[in-house]
Protein backbone atom coordinates (compact mmCIF):
# COMPACT_ATOMS: atom_id res chain seq x y z
CA UNK A 1 0.00 0.00 0.00
CA UNK A 2 1.35 3.42 -1.01
CA UNK A 3 0.34 6.61 0.79
CA UNK A 4 1.08 10.28 0.16
CA UNK A 5 1.23 12.56 3.20
CA UNK A 6 0.81 16.25 2.37
CA UNK A 7 3.15 17.91 4.85
CA UNK A 8 4.30 21.03 3.01
CA UNK A 9 1.82 23.65 4.23
CA UNK A 10 3.01 26.93 5.73
CA UNK A 11 0.80 26.55 8.83
CA UNK A 12 0.09 30.28 9.13
CA UNK A 13 -3.10 29.82 11.20
CA UNK A 14 -1.33 27.61 13.72
CA UNK A 15 1.71 29.85 14.21
CA UNK A 16 0.30 31.58 17.32
CA UNK A 17 0.55 28.15 19.02
CA UNK A 18 3.40 26.50 17.07
CA UNK A 19 5.79 28.87 15.32
CA UNK A 20 9.13 27.20 14.66
CA UNK A 21 8.24 23.73 13.36
CA UNK A 22 6.02 22.39 10.55
CA UNK A 23 2.40 21.72 11.47
CA UNK A 24 2.77 17.97 11.16
CA UNK A 25 5.42 18.01 13.91
CA UNK A 26 3.34 20.00 16.39
CA UNK A 27 3.64 18.18 19.73
CA UNK A 28 0.48 16.45 20.93
CA UNK A 29 0.84 15.14 24.49
CA UNK A 30 4.62 15.16 23.99
CA UNK A 31 4.52 13.27 20.67
CA UNK A 32 4.86 14.85 17.21
CA UNK A 33 1.47 14.82 15.51
CA UNK A 34 3.00 13.02 12.53
CA UNK A 35 3.74 9.97 14.68
CA UNK A 36 0.03 9.39 15.27
CA UNK A 37 -0.52 9.46 11.51
CA UNK A 38 2.35 7.06 10.89
CA UNK A 39 1.13 4.59 13.55
CA UNK A 40 -2.31 4.56 11.92
CA UNK A 41 -0.91 4.10 8.42
CA UNK A 42 1.53 1.39 9.51
CA UNK A 43 -1.30 -0.54 11.15
CA UNK A 44 -3.36 -0.05 7.98
CA UNK A 45 -0.64 -1.79 5.97
CA UNK A 46 1.29 1.08 4.38
CA UNK A 47 4.56 -0.19 2.90
CA UNK A 48 5.68 2.96 1.07
CA UNK A 49 4.96 6.54 2.16
CA UNK A 50 5.69 9.53 -0.06
CA UNK A 51 6.14 12.66 2.05
CA UNK A 52 5.29 15.87 0.21
CA UNK A 53 7.32 18.48 2.09
CA UNK A 54 8.20 22.13 1.72
CA UNK A 55 8.27 24.65 4.56
CA UNK A 56 10.79 23.44 7.20
CA UNK A 57 10.76 20.08 5.41
CA UNK A 58 14.19 19.06 6.68
CA UNK A 59 12.69 18.79 10.17
CA UNK A 60 10.14 16.31 8.84
CA UNK A 61 12.94 14.26 7.28
CA UNK A 62 14.88 14.27 10.55
CA UNK A 63 11.84 13.05 12.50
CA UNK A 64 11.02 10.24 10.08
CA UNK A 65 14.66 9.18 9.80
CA UNK A 66 15.18 9.28 13.58
CA UNK A 67 14.19 5.62 13.96
CA UNK A 68 13.63 2.45 12.00
CA UNK A 69 10.31 2.37 10.16
CA UNK A 70 8.39 -0.59 8.71
CA UNK A 71 7.86 1.29 5.44
CA UNK A 72 9.94 2.88 2.71
CA UNK A 73 10.08 6.68 3.04
CA UNK A 74 10.22 8.71 -0.19
CA UNK A 75 10.53 12.48 -0.42
CA UNK A 76 8.81 14.88 -2.81
CA UNK A 77 10.28 18.31 -1.99
CA UNK A 78 8.79 21.68 -2.98
CA UNK A 79 11.24 24.56 -3.49
CA UNK A 80 8.25 26.90 -3.68
CA UNK A 81 4.65 26.15 -2.61
CA UNK A 82 2.83 24.24 -5.36
CA UNK A 83 -0.67 24.20 -3.86
CA UNK A 84 -2.40 20.93 -3.05
CA UNK A 85 -2.71 20.05 -6.74
CA UNK A 86 0.93 20.60 -7.58
CA UNK A 87 2.03 18.77 -4.46
CA UNK A 88 -0.15 15.73 -5.22
CA UNK A 89 0.97 15.68 -8.87
CA UNK A 90 4.65 15.73 -7.87
CA UNK A 91 4.16 12.97 -5.32
CA UNK A 92 2.09 10.85 -7.73
CA UNK A 93 4.96 10.94 -10.22
CA UNK A 94 6.99 8.98 -7.65
CA UNK A 95 4.27 6.40 -6.96
CA UNK A 96 4.62 2.84 -8.20
CA UNK A 97 1.11 1.51 -7.65
CA UNK A 98 -2.08 2.28 -9.55
CA UNK A 99 -4.13 3.07 -6.44
CA UNK A 100 -2.65 5.62 -4.04
CA UNK A 101 -4.01 7.01 -0.76
CA UNK A 102 -3.54 10.67 0.14
CA UNK A 103 -3.83 12.10 3.66
CA UNK A 104 -3.38 15.60 5.01
CA UNK A 105 -0.45 16.07 7.35
CA UNK A 106 -2.46 18.18 9.79
CA UNK A 107 -5.61 16.03 9.97
CA UNK A 108 -6.17 12.82 11.94
CA UNK A 109 -9.04 10.84 10.41
CA UNK A 110 -8.11 7.16 10.95
CA UNK A 111 -10.58 5.57 8.57
CA UNK A 112 -10.25 1.96 7.39
CA UNK A 113 -8.41 2.55 4.14
CA UNK A 114 -9.15 -1.00 3.00
CA UNK A 115 -12.88 -0.16 3.04
CA UNK A 116 -12.56 2.70 0.58
CA UNK A 117 -13.82 1.71 -2.90
CA UNK A 118 -11.24 2.02 -5.68
CA UNK A 119 -13.40 2.03 -8.82
CA UNK A 120 -13.63 5.75 -9.55
CA UNK A 121 -10.71 8.08 -10.29
CA UNK A 122 -11.16 9.58 -6.81
CA UNK A 123 -12.74 8.25 -3.63
CA UNK A 124 -13.24 10.77 -0.85
CA UNK A 125 -13.58 9.86 2.84
CA UNK A 126 -16.37 11.96 4.34
CA UNK A 127 -16.97 12.66 8.02
CA UNK A 128 -20.54 13.16 9.32
CA UNK A 129 -20.63 16.27 11.50
CA UNK A 130 -23.15 18.40 13.38
CA UNK A 131 -23.31 22.14 14.10
CA UNK A 132 -20.27 23.20 12.08
CA UNK A 133 -19.19 26.26 10.14
CA UNK A 134 -15.45 25.79 9.79
CA UNK A 135 -15.81 23.33 6.90
CA UNK A 136 -17.79 23.33 3.70
CA UNK A 137 -20.44 20.62 3.38
CA UNK A 138 -20.29 17.87 0.76
CA UNK A 139 -23.41 16.69 -1.09
CA UNK A 140 -23.75 12.98 -1.87
CA UNK A 141 -26.24 11.03 -3.97
CA UNK A 142 -26.16 7.36 -4.92
CA UNK A 143 -22.71 6.87 -3.43
CA UNK A 144 -21.25 9.72 -5.48
CA UNK A 145 -20.05 13.15 -4.41
CA UNK A 146 -22.20 15.60 -6.35
CA UNK A 147 -21.18 19.03 -5.03
CA UNK A 148 -19.08 20.97 -2.53
CA UNK A 149 -20.77 23.80 -0.68
CA UNK A 150 -19.05 26.92 0.65
CA UNK A 151 -18.34 27.30 4.36
CA UNK A 152 -21.42 28.36 6.31
CA UNK A 153 -23.19 27.14 9.42
CA UNK A 154 -24.62 23.68 8.86
CA UNK A 155 -26.80 21.87 11.40
CA UNK A 156 -25.83 18.46 10.06
CA UNK A 157 -23.89 17.25 7.06
CA UNK A 158 -20.78 15.65 5.61
CA UNK A 159 -17.36 17.24 5.35
CA UNK A 160 -14.25 16.40 3.36
CA UNK A 161 -12.09 14.47 5.83
CA UNK A 162 -8.88 15.02 3.88
CA UNK A 163 -8.33 11.35 3.01
CA UNK A 164 -8.45 10.34 -0.66
CA UNK A 165 -7.98 7.19 -2.70
CA UNK A 166 -6.74 7.99 -6.20
CA UNK A 167 -6.58 5.91 -9.38
CA UNK A 168 -3.40 7.28 -10.95
CA UNK A 169 -4.18 6.28 -14.54
CA UNK A 170 -7.65 7.85 -14.40
CA UNK A 171 -6.47 11.30 -13.26
CA UNK A 172 -5.46 13.96 -15.74
CA UNK A 173 -3.16 16.31 -13.82
CA UNK A 174 -0.75 17.28 -16.57
CA UNK A 175 -2.90 20.00 -18.15
CA UNK A 176 -2.65 22.28 -15.11
CA UNK A 177 0.00 24.88 -14.29
CA UNK A 178 2.81 24.12 -11.85
CA UNK A 179 0.79 25.45 -8.91
CA UNK A 180 -2.93 24.69 -8.57
CA UNK A 181 -5.63 23.64 -6.09
CA UNK A 182 -6.59 19.97 -6.08
CA UNK A 183 -9.88 20.83 -4.41
CA UNK A 184 -10.96 23.52 -6.88
CA UNK A 185 -9.42 22.27 -10.12
CA UNK A 186 -9.86 18.51 -9.70
CA UNK A 187 -12.36 17.55 -6.99
CA UNK A 188 -15.13 19.96 -7.98
CA UNK A 189 -15.16 19.31 -11.76
CA UNK A 190 -14.68 15.56 -11.29
CA UNK A 191 -17.63 15.52 -8.88
CA UNK A 192 -19.80 17.33 -11.42
CA UNK A 193 -19.01 14.51 -13.88
CA UNK A 194 -19.86 11.77 -11.35
CA UNK A 195 -16.23 10.67 -11.04
CA UNK A 196 -15.83 10.98 -7.24
CA UNK A 197 -17.02 8.13 -5.04
CA UNK A 198 -18.11 8.87 -1.47
CA UNK A 199 -16.96 6.79 1.49
CA UNK A 200 -18.81 7.92 4.62
CA UNK A 201 -16.76 7.12 7.73
CA UNK A 202 -17.94 8.09 11.20
CA UNK A 203 -14.48 7.69 12.70
CA UNK A 204 -12.62 10.08 14.98
CA UNK A 205 -11.68 13.33 13.24
CA UNK A 206 -9.62 16.34 14.20
CA UNK A 207 -7.85 19.01 12.17
CA UNK A 208 -5.08 20.72 14.16
CA UNK A 209 -4.79 23.62 11.69
CA UNK A 210 -6.09 26.25 14.13
CA UNK A 211 -4.97 26.87 17.74
CA UNK A 212 -8.37 26.02 19.27
CA UNK A 213 -8.53 22.55 17.73
CA UNK A 214 -4.82 21.99 18.30
CA UNK A 215 -5.43 22.52 22.02
CA UNK A 216 -8.34 20.05 21.91
CA UNK A 217 -6.10 17.48 20.28
CA UNK A 218 -3.93 17.30 23.40
CA UNK A 219 -6.63 15.26 25.16
CA UNK A 220 -8.65 13.83 22.29
CA UNK A 221 -5.94 12.15 20.22
CA UNK A 222 -4.22 10.25 23.06
CA UNK A 223 -7.63 9.28 24.44
CA UNK A 224 -8.69 7.91 21.06
CA UNK A 225 -5.40 6.05 20.59
CA UNK A 226 -5.48 4.46 24.05
CA UNK A 227 -9.10 3.41 23.52
CA UNK A 228 -8.27 1.85 20.16
CA UNK A 229 -5.24 0.04 21.61
CA UNK A 230 -7.31 -1.43 24.45
CA UNK A 231 -9.98 -2.48 21.97
CA UNK A 232 -7.44 -4.24 19.76
CA UNK A 233 -6.18 -6.21 22.76
CA UNK A 234 -9.61 -7.42 23.85
CA UNK A 235 -10.62 -8.23 20.27
CA UNK A 236 -7.52 -10.35 19.97
CA UNK A 237 -7.97 -12.08 23.31
CA UNK A 238 -10.20 -14.90 22.07
CA UNK A 239 -12.75 -14.09 24.79
CA UNK A 240 -16.50 -14.19 24.18
CA UNK A 241 -17.53 -12.09 27.21
CA UNK A 242 -16.39 -8.51 27.78
CA UNK A 243 -16.60 -6.83 31.18
CA UNK A 244 -16.25 -3.04 31.29
CA UNK A 245 -15.68 -0.61 34.10
CA UNK A 246 -17.62 2.61 33.47
CA UNK A 247 -15.87 5.78 34.69
CA UNK A 248 -12.53 6.17 32.94
CA UNK A 249 -13.37 3.47 30.38
CA UNK A 250 -16.69 4.40 28.80
CA UNK A 251 -16.82 7.99 30.00
CA UNK A 252 -14.42 10.55 31.37
CA UNK A 253 -14.04 10.73 35.12
CA UNK A 254 -14.83 13.89 37.03
CA UNK A 255 -11.96 14.56 39.40
CA UNK A 256 -13.15 14.51 43.00
CA UNK A 257 -16.79 13.97 42.11
CA UNK A 258 -19.33 11.62 40.55
CA UNK A 259 -21.23 11.78 37.28
CA UNK A 260 -24.59 12.78 38.70
CA UNK A 261 -26.59 13.62 35.56
CA UNK A 262 -26.65 12.79 31.84
CA UNK A 263 -25.29 16.27 31.13
CA UNK A 264 -22.11 15.44 33.06
CA UNK A 265 -21.61 12.14 31.23
CA UNK A 266 -18.99 12.58 28.47
CA UNK A 267 -17.98 9.56 26.42
CA UNK A 268 -14.30 8.85 25.98
CA UNK A 269 -13.10 9.77 22.54
CA UNK A 270 -13.49 6.76 20.24
CA UNK A 271 -15.39 4.54 22.67
CA UNK A 272 -18.68 4.53 20.74
CA UNK A 273 -16.82 3.50 17.60
CA UNK A 274 -15.19 0.64 19.50
CA UNK A 275 -18.43 -0.47 21.15
CA UNK A 276 -19.91 -0.91 17.71
CA UNK A 277 -17.04 -3.28 16.88
CA UNK A 278 -17.45 -5.13 20.19
CA UNK A 279 -21.17 -5.68 19.55
CA UNK A 280 -20.41 -8.17 16.79
CA UNK A 281 -17.35 -9.68 18.47
CA UNK A 282 -18.65 -10.62 21.94
CA UNK A 283 -21.52 -12.81 23.09
CA UNK A 284 -21.95 -10.76 26.26
CA UNK A 285 -20.98 -7.16 27.05
CA UNK A 286 -21.41 -6.31 30.71
CA UNK A 287 -20.69 -3.14 32.70
CA UNK A 288 -19.59 -3.56 36.32
CA UNK A 289 -19.26 -0.27 38.18
CA UNK A 290 -18.98 0.94 41.77
CA UNK A 291 -21.20 3.98 42.24
CA UNK A 292 -20.61 4.93 45.84
CA UNK A 293 -22.03 8.41 45.26
CA UNK A 294 -25.48 6.92 45.75
CA UNK A 295 -24.53 5.22 49.01
CA UNK A 296 -23.01 8.44 50.27
CA UNK A 297 -26.21 10.36 49.52
CA UNK A 298 -24.62 12.57 46.86
CA UNK A 299 -26.96 11.31 44.16
CA UNK A 300 -30.09 9.18 44.02
CA UNK A 301 -30.86 5.81 42.44
CA UNK A 302 -32.96 7.73 39.91
CA UNK A 303 -30.02 9.98 39.06
CA UNK A 304 -27.91 6.90 38.34
CA UNK A 305 -30.70 5.31 36.29
CA UNK A 306 -31.06 8.50 34.23
CA UNK A 307 -27.33 8.54 33.50
CA UNK A 308 -27.38 4.91 32.41
CA UNK A 309 -30.50 5.37 30.30
CA UNK A 310 -28.89 8.22 28.35
CA UNK A 311 -25.64 6.26 28.05
CA UNK A 312 -27.42 3.21 26.63
CA UNK A 313 -29.42 5.31 24.17
CA UNK A 314 -26.19 6.75 22.75
CA UNK A 315 -24.46 3.38 22.60
CA UNK A 316 -27.38 1.71 20.83
CA UNK A 317 -27.83 4.58 18.36
CA UNK A 318 -24.14 4.22 17.47
CA UNK A 319 -24.53 0.52 16.70
CA UNK A 320 -23.25 -0.84 20.00
CA UNK A 321 -24.94 -2.73 22.78
CA UNK A 322 -24.73 -3.51 26.51
CA UNK A 323 -26.34 -6.70 27.76
CA UNK A 324 -26.32 -5.90 31.48
CA UNK A 325 -25.19 -3.25 33.96
CA UNK A 326 -24.29 -4.25 37.51
CA UNK A 327 -23.65 -1.58 40.12
CA UNK A 328 -22.62 -1.56 43.76
CA UNK A 329 -23.81 1.68 45.32
CA UNK A 330 -22.85 0.71 48.86
CA UNK A 331 -20.42 2.97 50.71
CA UNK A 332 -19.24 -0.03 52.74
CA UNK A 333 -15.74 -0.98 51.60
CA UNK A 334 -16.32 -4.57 52.77
CA UNK A 335 -19.43 -5.10 50.65
CA UNK A 336 -18.85 -8.38 48.73
CA UNK A 337 -20.34 -6.86 45.57
CA UNK A 338 -18.02 -3.87 45.59
CA UNK A 339 -14.96 -4.10 43.36
CA UNK A 340 -12.35 -5.43 43.85
CA UNK A 341 -14.51 -8.17 45.41
CA UNK A 342 -15.96 -10.45 42.70
CA UNK A 343 -19.64 -10.14 43.67
CA UNK A 344 -20.77 -8.46 40.45
CA UNK A 345 -19.02 -11.19 38.42
CA UNK A 346 -21.17 -13.78 40.21
CA UNK A 347 -24.24 -11.63 39.48
CA UNK A 348 -23.33 -11.83 35.79
CA UNK A 349 -22.92 -15.60 35.90
CA UNK A 350 -26.33 -15.92 37.56
CA UNK A 351 -27.89 -13.97 34.69
CA UNK A 352 -25.78 -15.60 31.95
CA UNK A 353 -24.83 -19.15 33.06
CA UNK A 354 -22.75 -19.69 29.91
CA UNK A 355 -20.13 -17.15 31.03
CA UNK A 356 -16.75 -18.79 31.64
CA UNK A 357 -13.91 -17.01 33.41
CA UNK A 358 -11.35 -18.38 30.98
CA UNK A 359 -13.34 -16.92 28.08
CA UNK A 360 -13.82 -13.49 29.66
CA UNK A 361 -11.82 -10.26 29.54
CA UNK A 362 -12.11 -7.02 31.50
CA UNK A 363 -11.22 -3.44 30.55
CA UNK A 364 -10.57 -1.15 33.50
CA UNK A 365 -8.51 1.88 34.39
CA UNK A 366 -7.62 1.32 38.04
CA UNK A 367 -5.83 -1.03 40.41
CA UNK A 368 -9.24 -1.96 41.81
CA UNK A 369 -10.40 -3.09 38.36
CA UNK A 370 -7.28 -5.19 37.90
CA UNK A 371 -7.76 -6.77 41.33
CA UNK A 372 -11.40 -7.50 40.45
CA UNK A 373 -10.32 -9.29 37.28
CA UNK A 374 -7.76 -11.31 39.21
CA UNK A 375 -10.35 -12.26 41.83
CA UNK A 376 -12.66 -13.46 39.06
CA UNK A 377 -9.93 -15.31 37.21
CA UNK A 378 -10.43 -13.31 34.01
CA UNK A 379 -7.98 -11.49 31.73
CA UNK A 380 -7.42 -7.77 32.26
CA UNK A 381 -6.68 -4.92 29.83
CA UNK A 382 -5.79 -1.51 31.24
CA UNK A 383 -7.31 1.61 29.74
CA UNK A 384 -4.97 4.59 30.03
Amino acid sequence: MEVIILAGGLGTRLRPAVSDIPKCLAPVAGVPFLEYLLDWLQNAGATRIIFSIGYLGEQVKEQVNSKERPFEAVWACEDTPLGTGGAIRAALSMAREECIYVVNGDTFFPVRLADMPLAAPITLALKPMKDFDRYGAVDVSGGKVTAFREKQFCKEGLINGGVYALRKSLLDLQAFPEKFSFEKEILEPYAEKGLVDACICDSFFIDIGIPEDYRKSMQLIPEYVFTAEASARVLGSGADTLFLDRDGVINRKIDGDYVRSPEQFVFRCGILEQMKAWASAFRHIIIVTNQRGVGRGLMSDKDLADVHSAMLDAIISSGGRVDAIFTCTSADESDPRRKPAPGMFYDAIALFPDIKAEKSVMIGDSASDKAFAQACGISFVKMK
